[in-house]
């Protein structure tokens, strides 16, 4: 695993993601079709970005983009939309069955692991680099 990224870098991408993607399309979905900020609809529209945009664009989404991050399968590869299922679906319902907790141990996976690996990259066979496509 060349170049694994630890937790303040891929906090940052998700913070950048949260401002720049999901905020909007919030807000727009709250002018356009009157929902709610944290409105069911807004997860139905962020869930396909967050599962299709990391296939199509080499493991990144705009947050990781910025902040010079992606997603790559552990063996290099680039991510495919079972892996990046895996990731998301199956390992949000691990972290929704432990009540948050898998979650924080997820956190501190990402800072203390020497590979900087979290619970969701251990499921979907992958971990997040700072390596460029076709650098690995």
């Amino acid at each position: 695993m060349d170049r694994s990224v630890g937790f303040w870098k891929r906090l940052g991408a998700n913070v950048l993601d949260s401002v720049l993607v999901i905020t909007p399309i919030a807000i727009l979905g709250m002018i356009l079709f009157g929902w709610d900020f944290d409105s069911s609809y807004t997860d139905l529209v962020i869930l396909p970005y967050s599962l299709v945009v990391p296939v199509l664009w080499k493991g990144y989404v705009v947050g990781k983009r910025i902040m010079g991050i992606r997603i790559v399968k552990i063996d290099g590869r680039n991510v495919g939309l079972w892996t990046m299922f895996m990731r998301l679906i199956v390992a949000g319902l691990v972290y929704v069955l432990t009540l948050g907790i898998g979650l924080i141990v997820s956190a501190f996976m990402v800072g203390l692991r020497e590979d900087n690996r979290s619970i969701h990259d251990f499921i979907a066979g992958t971990y997040v680099t700072e390596a460029k496509p076709g650098e690995l």
